[in-house]
Formats: structure tokens, sequence, C-alpha cells
């Protein structure tokens, strides 16, 4: 699994399609097109899967579960994407998440939470990963 993840509006979908080859759209699961939280992923045969929003699939778990509970699912769902990109040689899952993580602490209680869980989730990801990314500017540092 390869974590990128990095500012909004910093090039990381682009830095994504000019690094790995994703031909068709069904392999591309964007949150920002709707997509619900993929719990498993599609048995297709392609070898390259993107996960795009991980932070708004984080905000829907926050609206509707605690904390404890939200850290809880998205784990599950880390340990079963890499249960599927172990299935078969050559997968490979990327997943793709804006850091909403630095600046100014929100003053809604929700939006506190919502940035909070989204930290602790991208920690279990990179902690996870084969692979994580930061991507700033267009430009990728590669810190695992």
């Amino acid at each position: 699994m390869h974590f990128i993840t990095g500012g909004a509006f910093n090039g990381k979908r682009a830095w994504v399609k000019r690094n790995f080859y994703v031909e068709r759209q069904e392999q591309w699961l964007s949150a920002y097109n709707c997509f619900p939280l993929p719990f498993e992923l599609p048995e297709n045969n392609h070898a390259e899967v993107v996960l795009e929003g991980i932070e708004l699939w984080l905000k829907e778990l926050t609206k509707q579960y605690e904390v404890d509970r939200c850290r809880e699912i998205w784990n599950r769902c880390l340990d079963t994407w890499i249960s599927w990109e172990k299935a078969e040689a050559g997968r490979k899952l990327i997943v793709i998440g804006t850091d909403i993580t630095k600046g100014i602490v929100p003053v809604e209680k929700e939006n506190r939470v919502w940035r909070d869980v989204t930290g602790w989730a991208y920690q279990d990801l990179a902690a996870k990963s084969d692979k994580v990314d930061v991507v700033w500017y267009g430009i990728n540092q590669t810190i695992k």
C-alpha cells in the first residue's frame, strides 16, 4: 500500500497520475465523486486501485460513530485493503488523503473530532503502508 498525502490543491492527484498507470475510471474510487467508503475492494483484474479523499470518508465516520469506533472501523478497512493487495501478485493500492491536521484548531467540536480522527487514521495508514509520500506544490518527498 502506498499512502500519498499533502495539502489541499498541492498536486497529489496529478502526481499519482504521472507516476502510476491507472487506465480506467473504476480503478479510481474517489470520495470527491461521492463514492462511499469501500469497506472491501472490488475483485477485478486491475493491478492498481486508487482511493482518494480519505479525509471525507473519515468525516462521514465521525458523524456516525464515536472516536474509538471510527478508528476500529478504519483499521478494519486498512487490514481488508492490505489483504486485497496481497491476494494477487502485482496488485497495488494507492491511497490519497489531504492533510487537514495543520493550521488553526477548529472552534466547532465536530470539526476538532474530525481533525483528530484524521490525524490518528493517517498515523495508522502510514504505519501499515509500504511507502509514504508527501506532495507539496506538485513535488513529492518520500518519507517511508
